[in-house]
């Protein structure tokens, strides 16, 4: 089993193993399907995980990174635990960004602090578990999820997807 002691700040993101890493291999990007500005915690989402009909242990995700004008990213479920966030596709990292939305239609929300954030957790994830590839949701189901398709965001180089 594994576990993690981490300490996430904009600026110096330190990452301490306490036991052995599991494997992964991808990372699945989510967003929260809330409208834009919307600031929403990783709580409530914790609590529209575990609570009916879904009522799973935990939160789907293993990070969400908040919408609170800092790029805030939030542990959800334990790294060394299997994830709860794509059917058929968990033995994956999860990630969700605050956002998605815009009048109730899916669009790309995601701030530039939320991007910043969120290649900041790639890379740190990447020193840990190597080259992991980075997908949308949208690719396992027939959702907008995270609202837009992440390699015409951000290409094949960072997606490591050539």
């Amino acid at each position: 089993m594994v576990e993690w002691d981490w300490c996430l700040c904009p600026c110096s993101w330190t990452l301490v193993e306490t036991t052995h890493a599991m494997k992964y291999n991808r990372i699945i990007l989510h967003c929260s399907a809330t409208n834009k500005g919307q600031d929403i915690s990783t709580e409530t989402i914790r609590k529209w995980h575990t609570s009916p009909p879904r009522n799973w242990s935990d939160i789907g995700y293993h990070f969400v990174i908040l919408n609170d004008g800092c790029g805030t990213v939030e542990r959800g479920r334990p790294i060394w635990k299997q994830g709860a966030h794509t059917r058929g596709h968990n033995q994956t990292i999860g990630i969700c960004y605050i956002g998605g939305l815009v009048n109730g239609e899916p669009e790309d929300t995601m701030t530039d602090l939320q991007e910043c954030a969120f290649f900041e957790l790639v890379d740190k994830l990447r020193d840990i578990f190597g080259p992991v590839t980075i997908h949308g949701h949208n690719e396992f189901s027939n959702k907008a999820c995270p609202s837009f398709n992440v390699l015409e965001k951000w290409g094949s180089t960072f997606a490591q997807r050539e």
